[in-house]
């Protein structure tokens, strides 16, 4: 499986260490994979900064490279604030070029997690749903801190 990630622009000089770990150890968003299913980074930029003009063509350069599905880093989530465009890239994307899209990369940290419990920054029924895919266990989301 081809993968592709779009990580935040203001984590534009992120080398990925979190997002790489977790696809190898199939975690957080990349739990949903088969335990033998091999998986390849094949496309990796950032959104080009709000309101995410990158959004709009890298998906296709990512397609040409045979990207099968595209993850939208952990970061739009756990960055405070939270990306307000993440519903819409996700929409737009899977519209545009007919090609799966997850919400996360790697487990959220531990340290983002209590944070953004204390702020009550994803206490919608809409964020709930956002980050379920990289809560993890309190164990792994503190092997990530």
């Amino acid at each position: 499986m081809k993968i592709g990630i779009i990580i935040c622009d203001r984590y534009r000089s992120c080398a990925g260490g979190k997002c790489f770990r977790s696809m190898q150890q199939k975690e957080g968003a990349f739990a949903i994979y088969q335990d033998d299913e091999v998986l390849e980074i094949a496309g990796f930029t950032s959104c080009g900064g709000c309101p995410g003009g990158n959004i709009e063509y890298s998906p296709e350069e990512m397609i040409k490279n045979g990207v099968e599905v595209i993850h939208l880093a952990t970061g739009f989530v756990v960055g405070y604030p939270p990306c307000p465009y993440i519903t819409d890239f996700k929409k737009f994307i899977e519209t545009k070029y007919q090609i799966p899209v997850v919400i996360g990369t790697h487990p959220i940290p531990q340290k983002y997690y209590l944070a953004h419990e204390k702020l009550k920054t994803w206490d919608t029924d809409e964020w709930q749903e956002l980050i379920k895919p990289t809560v993890a266990t309190e164990t792994i989301r503190l092997s990530y801190d």
